[in-house]
């Protein structure tokens, strides 16, 4: 190859580079315009139905993972297989396991939510309004147990802006029951209840219903959870009424 060919080889290549750097400069400049979030969870996928749907299913293979292998031994490409996605499609979801505790979390308090809203639509009278919302919120703790269960063993792992957003939702969680008994409170036959006394009947329908995810290997062993649920409910309005 004479001198002059090389040059004109040299100047190619210096073309072919510049524009793969351009056309990737533009690709991260285009994937950072609107990326999709949920609470600081960013995602590039631009339709929020499917996210939501596809995290929840990577959400529950994670939970699995976690509780059989640990969280440290667990890998990201562990989590792809057991949900059926690539590395690559996973990541378009979420970015690391500790992305995965936080929805870990978030789901649990949206399906806390919704049994919420469902039970106070439903329902005609205070007493049965609470009692309602209480069956309705162990039904989500049993549904959700594992999800439970894992939350509180891998916690400790997170960074700390995540261990507080964590707690945020954990109080979230009891603000939904101390709002709702706020609701309830002084309405017809049922008691006008002070702050103190509705902080601490909230607090405990939440550590009573988290129970049965975190006691369930043994309470399982006399109760049914349908029977653990009309106990506490018992339990609950004994203080109150």
């Amino acid at each position: 190859m004479t001198e002059r060919s090389l040059k004109g080889v040299k100047r190619l290549v210096g073309k072919l580079e510049y524009r793969q750097q351009r056309g990737a400069n533009l690709v991260k400049t285009n994937n950072k315009s609107n990326p999709v979030t949920d609470g600081e969870v960013p995602t590039q996928i631009k339709n929020p139905e499917l996210v939501r749907e596809r995290r929840r299913h990577i959400i529950d293979s994670t939970v699995t993972l976690f509780i059989q292998h640990g969280y440290h031994k667990t890998t990201t490409r562990m989590i792809a297989k057991a949900a059926n996605f690539s590395i690559g499609s996973l990541y378009e979801y979420v970015s690391s396991k500790e992305d995965l505790l936080y929805l870990v979390c978030k789901a649990i308090h949206e399906e806390v939510q919704d049994a919420v809203e469902d039970a106070l639509s439903n329902s005609a009278r205070e007493k049965e309004q609470l009692a309602e919302v209480i069956r309705q919120y162990f039904y989500v703790c049993d549904k959700m147990a594992d999800h439970i269960l894992m939350m509180y063993q891998v916690t400790q792992f997170l960074p700390q802006k995540w261990k507080e957003q964590v707690l945020v939702n954990e109080l979230n969680i009891t603000d939904i029951f101390i709002k709702t008994l706020g609701q309830l409170s002084g309405k017809n036959n049922f008691p006008k209840l002070d702050g103190k006394i509705l902080n601490l009947v909230g607090h405990n329908i939440s550590v009573l219903g988290q129970m049965w995810a975190f006691r369930r290997w043994h309470l399982k062993k006399e109760l049914t959870i349908d029977e653990y649920i009309s106990i506490q409910t018992d339990f609950i309005l004994g203080l109150i009424l």
